[in-house]
């Protein structure tokens, strides 16, 4: 269970930094308003330095499947090999995107067509990404032993992703990361006083929040319809109710924040709203990497890997929290 905590961590990490570079690229194809170029401009300047790093916990989460959970591995990637594709190919595209707009040699016109691939790949990759990990929790993937006894995928290659569940997810994942966008656009531009800018994103993240009353409203309605495991981990345990309180207080915080232009207080109890989101995701999945067909004590983790994970991890965090803390020191000072 050590580990599956670590796999949540990861995901919280990169939903709120990696997550938040998306909504950067969806503020972006929603720019308008007399401030539309600023407000690329700013896009650009917030996640230029150190987006490419944020994809690292995705890595993460990658290298523990295959190394520590190599059966879940096998069946996740086979079963939802399609939206998972669709996810790699955007945040391909969106990278190179973003690069060929801002340091590109062509003309405008051609800039401005990789900027419409950036900004449609960052909408489009965190929906898939949502509709993936619905997939997870849904009980819709079913796993059956082969004649030698390996899990293999016995529900085809559409089972999970195409659902209503799955669609709400998906979007549900895309308003989180516009919303962290929205207040971290809104505090970079404070810092810049640029003042009417500011304003902007800060109506954009009260939309948000909004909008991500309802589609949590209706995750849990077509939860209850579709995956009665998982509605039942999220409002029937006995975590259940203080988690959905204490994730409505954060929520009702960052509005009161939002609307009191108190910005830095806003940032944090964002990023705890959409944290506390999803680990409460994590607890109802209850120690399945796959709801309810298999448990992580299912997965194939080799008891050899378990005990050299600890040492690897210490020595991976010893060369890389510094680099990171450096990365974060040079180019992004928050405040």
């Amino acid at each position: 269970m050590m580990v599956f905590a670590l796999l949540g961590a990861a995901v919280v990490a990169y939903a709120l930094t990696a997550g938040a570079d998306f909504g950067g690229g969806v503020w972006d194809l929603l720019a308008g308003g007399p401030r539309r170029e600023r407000q690329r401009e700013l896009i650009a300047e917030a996640i230029a330095p150190i987006w490419e790093v944020n994809h690292i916990w995705m890595i993460f989460v990658v290298v523990i499947l295959f190394t520590v959970f190599p059966t879940a591995f096998a069946v996740i990637t086979t079963a939802l090999h399609i939206p998972l594709l669709l996810v790699l190919v955007g945040i391909v595209l969106r990278g190179s995107a973003f690069v060929f707009r801002a340091y590109g040699m062509q003309p405008n016109e051609a800039r401005a067509r990789w900027g419409q691939v950036f900004a449609w790949a960052s909408a489009l990759t965190p929906v898939f990404l949502g509709m993936t990990l619905a997939a997870l929790s849904s009980g819709a993937v079913h796993v059956a032993a082969d004649e030698r006894g390996l899990a293999q995928v016995s529900s085809g290659f559409f089972a999970g992703w195409t659902t209503g569940l799955a669609v709400a997810v998906g979007v549900f994942a895309l308003i989180l990361f516009a919303l962290l966008a929205a207040v971290y656009l809104a505090r970079e531009a404070e810092k810049l006083g640029e003042l009417e800018l500011c304003d902007d994103f800060r109506r954009r993240a009260l939309i948000c929040e909004v909008l991500a009353l309802a589609l949590a409203l209706v995750v849990l309605w077509r939860a209850r319809v579709e995956s009665p495991a998982l509605f039942s981990g999220l409002l029937h345990a006995r975590w259940s109710i203080g988690a959905q309180v204490l994730t409505a207080l954060v929520a009702s915080g960052a509005i009161i924040a939002l609307v009191r232009v108190e910005l830095s207080r806003a940032r944090i109890l964002v990023m705890a709203q959409v944290a506390l989101i999803v680990i409460g995701w994590g607890l109802a999945m209850d120690g399945h990497l796959l709801l309810p067909n298999l448990h992580v004590d299912q997965a194939g983790a080799e008891p050899a890997v378990l005990a050299a994970l600890p040492w690897v991890l210490l020595g991976g965090t010893a060369l890389f929290g510094p680099a990171l803390w450096w990365l974060f020191r040079v180019f992004r000072k928050l405040d």
